[in-house]
């Protein structure tokens, strides 16, 4: 049972969001998903005057959004795959990305250690021309090489980061000491990073958000079915139901793209999604080995894989297999094996063990059917499928793959392909336009200092200052405003939230769930610093601003601690980790 839908639970959240949505039950556009994706079109439509409105059966950056690798790259490894249009797009992105949201995309330097020369060249035109990766084979220095230099080429317009560098086995030890004694070469390039996608989905929901009251959005309801030509619309968080009207449907679902579309009378088949798992270290001693890169390599079964550190934290995954039915996947105890065999594959003098593990997520790529197509070798391009209209209902353009980095294009092709549905014309790019907070941005240690500096007072400390910055980017000055307009206090769980910014994020980040923000406003399950007295002091807060009577939060601290046990395996306990 969903604790949320009982009645019994005390009040229904004040859902305004949803309001505004049963109020107005039209609009031109009609987003389907709260993933990057679909915000991202969200942001360009609003920004272009229509009449649009978002829905999301969860939080949003719930599901593959929230489950990536947390890189923004060009995808070297989709050379090998012929993708040469996709790669091209995802480097230009990249650089644009590190210029329009410096405050979450930073650029992430990465080495790709190499253990022999000429291994797979025989194997390589296998793995181009049929997309079948066939018995695994290392690849050497040779094929990385020539991958690298075509990579380079392709960021040589309006590159942002340098080129990279190859150095032979005594270089690349004293780079890296802890590295297998018989690598042979490491080649270092620079992508980039993003360390809180959740985050950054939310400022660009923002974006589109105040580009007026033409633009709506609510997070937890769902598309269930299709009326009379109009779109049956469910609140998760209370069962209600209502009709929606709209002259273009976008379906930007993801992985249940096929699902949404079945709801909505129109079967198709256009989804073969792989699931992909991660696991996050609080491990000093793999953190120290990485000596602050990204290790970027090729596991023994062919599979491409990463070591990340991320702040004190180490990330490690991913795994690329097929997801079948279960689109709602959780980290398994063989991934965490293989997990640890990669980073031994690599450091093999690193102890780690699973005690040190605070955090495991998976998600469900988006892509397409794929049939007998090795998965790491199934296109990671995206494309939009056109159907309904002419009488038969909406128009429904539904989304195809798509991936992290390429977010603010696929969001513009989108917009087109709306657009001309409508008979409208683009009024503004958004190649250029500063994301939210970005807009701004100190990138300097100097200008981050001034910046800091001009917010501080006696209620405002350096250190919670950079907190702020950190996790709003430019528009922490607006949180900081809100925070002194009343009294506040600090959380006696955590010294990075305070009672007034969860009032803060109540008002103005349509939180749903308690986990909500554990999980997707803050990163403190990813890092995992959850304890029970932090579940329930941050749902005491939220309370009285949510409309949560006693039942209805004690609900909410079990499903939260059930999600993270479930989804995360995470086990809550009194001490930090």
């Amino acid at each position: 049972m969903d604790h949320a839908r009982d009645a019994a639970t005390g009040p229904a959240n004040p859902r305004p969001a949803v309001d505004a949505l049963r109020g107005r039950p039209a609009a031109q556009v009609l987003i389907i998903g709260g993933g990057i994706n679909g915000v991202g079109t969200f942001r360009d439509l609003a920004l272009q005057g229509i009449d649009v409105a978002l829905v999301e059966r969860g939080d949003y950056c719930q599901g593959a959004s929230g489950a990536s690798s947390h890189m923004i790259h060009g995808g070297i490894r989709y050379l090998e795959n012929g993708e040469f249009r996709l790669v091209r797009e995802s480097v230009v992105e990249r650089n644009r990305l590190l210029r329009i949201a410096p405050h979450y995309v930073k650029p992430l330097q990465t080495t790709i250690p190499i253990f022999s020369t000429f291994s797979g060249i025989l194997n390589a035109p296998l793995r181009f021309l049929t997309h079948r990766s066939g018995r695994p084979q290392e690849r050497g220095a040779v094929l990385i090489k020539a991958g690298l230099s075509l990579y380079d080429a392709f960021s040589r317009d309006g590159g942002s980061v340098p080129r990279h560098r190859f150095v032979g086995r005594t270089r690349s030890l004293a780079d890296l000491p802890q590295l297998r004694p018989d690598v042979k070469y490491t080649a270092t390039y620079f992508d980039a990073s993003v360390h809180n996608p959740e985050r950054l989905t939310l400022d660009v929901l923002r974006d589109g958000l105040t580009a007026g009251e033409h633009a709506r959005a609510a997070n937890y309801v769902s598309a269930v079915g299709m009326d009379d030509g109009a779109v049956r619309l469910r609140d998760e968080l209370t069962g209600e139901e209502f009709a929606f009207r709209a002259d273009v449907v976008v379906n930007a679902s993801g992985a249940w793209t096929d699902r949404t579309n079945d709801a909505l009378g129109a079967g198709t088949r256009y989804m073969g999604g792989t699931k992909g798992s991660h696991i996050v270290l609080d491990s000093p001693a793999l953190l120290a080995a990485c000596e602050g890169r990204e290790i970027f390599f090729e596991h023994t079964d062919g599979r491409i894989v990463l070591i990340y550190p991320m702040g004190d934290r180490v990330l490690v995954g991913t795994t690329d297999v097929a997801a079948g039915d279960d689109l709602s996947p959780t980290c398994t105890d063989a991934e965490i094996d293989y997990f640890f065999d990669l980073i031994r594959h690599v450091f093999p003098e690193v102890a780690v063990g699973r005690e040190e593990i605070v955090y495991t997520f998976s998600g469900v790529r988006p892509l397409p059917r794929h049939d007998d197509t090795a998965p790491g070798f199934i296109s990671r391009d995206y494309r939009i499928e056109r159907s309904g209209g002419s009488g038969a209902g909406p128009v429904r353009l539904s989304l195809v793959g798509g991936k992290w980095t390429t977010f603010r294009a696929l969001a513009e092709q989108l917009s087109n392909d709306v657009l001309r549905e409508l008979g409208a014309s683009r009024r503004q790019s958004t190649a250029e336009l500063p994301i939210g907070g970005g807009e701004g941005f100190p990138t300097s240690d100097a200008d981050r200092e001034s910046w800091l500096k001009a917010q501080l007072g006696p209620d405002i400390s350096a250190a919670r200052a950079g907190v702020l910055l950190e996790r709003y980017g430019t528009r922490a000055a607006e949180v900081i405003g809100f925070l002194r307009a009343e009294a506040d206090s600090p959380l006696k769980s955590t010294n990075e939230l305070s009672a007034r910014e969860l009032a803060y994020m109540a008002r103005h980040e349509q939180i749903g769930r308690l986990v909500d923000v554990l999980i997707r406003r803050t990163s403190l399950a990813f890092r995992g610093l959850v304890t029970h007295l932090l579940v329930w002091e941050v749902a005491a807060v939220l309370a009285p601003h949510l409309g949560w009577g006693e039942q209805r939060l004690a609900a909410e601290v079990r499903h939260a601690l059930e999600t993270l046990a479930t989804s995360h395996r995470v086990e809550v306990d009194e001490l930090v980790g």
